[in-house]
């Protein structure tokens, strides 16, 4: 008897893998990783937070944006060693996982997000709902995002948004 992999679609077997893809991320987030977190991107990435509305006006105003894997790298840094924010833990539930469209080793993908943070001494709160919007490349190492667009759709963000979606 086969396994699911060796009978699996190319389509099956890609959103399978996409699927691993973002578990892995969201692991990375929740477990505070920032070390491993570049790891997920190119290069010549695009990572944005944005709102729905600047997003569905073309507008580029967000607030975190980084147009390289190196700004990334910046922030995490910052984070690391400059800011300071009241410890929480968050949790990211990802689903819709679905392939948008493909080009040669390119995906494109979307998935909804819901993160929940958890203060000290409060109450869990939904933090941010949105989807993902990306653009991921097929490398030796596995999949990377190329671009990811991590489009919030809150009214206003409730704390500061100091971790990465």
């Amino acid at each position: 008897m086969g396994t699911l992999a060796s009978t699996a679609t190319p389509a099956i077997a890609d959103r399978a893998a996409l699927r691993d893809f973002y578990e892995d991320y969201a692991a990375c987030l929740d477990a505070e990783d920032f070390a491993a977190f570049p790891d997920f991107f190119t290069d010549d990435t695009l990572y944005q937070v944005i709102s729905r509305e600047n997003h569905d006006a073309g507008l580029r105003h967000a607030p975190i944006y980084c147009s390289s894997r190196a700004m990334i790298v910046d922030r995490l840094m910052a984070l690391k060693e400059a800011a300071l924010y009241q410890p929480r833990s968050l949790r990211h539930f990802i689903s819709g996982v679905r392939i948008t469209g493909e080009e040669g080793a390119e995906l494109h993908a979307q998935a909804n997000f819901l993160i929940v943070e958890s203060l000290l001494e409060q109450d869990p709160q939904v933090l941010m709902v949105g989807r993902y919007l990306d653009r991921i490349v097929r490398t030796t190492e596995g999949l990377r995002f190329a671009e990811r667009s991590c489009v919030y759709d809150n009214y206003r963000i409730r704390t500061t948004l100091v971790i990465p979606v």
